[in-house]
């Protein structure tokens, strides 16, 4: 994957158990900002994506699947957390919380595989995610949006 001309996102691989659960955390607070162009900069120019039964080619890809995203997944809360990691790679669980404009609510559950070049930007990510009607009185995720905060508790508290 080329990624000359870009800045470096560290932590850097090869991957450690704390500087993967730090990539992770990183990714988490980046998608809770729901802030397209800021989170494309965290992948390489010719960055490489499945998400669900969509191939996203590309950072201006990402832009546009990103933003299309959180156009329809509204008020979207995300919990990611480390599941493995070998090399430069990783592997995570998340789950998130979201509404249509019908104010119909879901959880959605997933799992992703990273890639990272060496200068620490995301080459590919692979993602599988299965959405869960929930009632809004079911949330888990509650906090204001954006960054979750340290203490909410994550993934094993919805019985994963």
């Amino acid at each position: 994957m080329a990624t000359a001309g870009m800045s470096a996102r560290p932590p850097f691989p090869p991957f450690t158990r704390d500087s993967a659960m730090q990539k992770v955390r990183l990714a988490e607070d980046a998608w809770n900002s729901r802030d397209a162009e800021k989170i494309a900069l965290a992948y390489t120019i010719d960055s490489r994506w499945r998400n669900r039964s969509e191939f996203i080619n590309g950072r201006n890809e990402v832009v546009s699947f990103l933003s299309r995203k959180w156009a329809k997944e509204l008020n979207y809360r995300l919990i990611k957390e480390l599941w493995a990691f070998v090399g430069n790679r990783i592997a995570v669980r998340f789950a998130y919380e979201w509404h249509d404009d019908s104010e119909h609510w879901y959880r959605s559950y997933g799992n992703e595989n990273w890639e990272f070049g060496d200068d620490g930007l995301m080459a590919s990510r692979f993602a599988s995610i299965n959405d869960v009607p929930i009632l809004e009185s079911e949330r888990k995720y509650h906090w204001v949006l954006g960054r979750r905060p340290d203490d909410h508790p994550g993934l094993s508290d919805l019985g994963l």
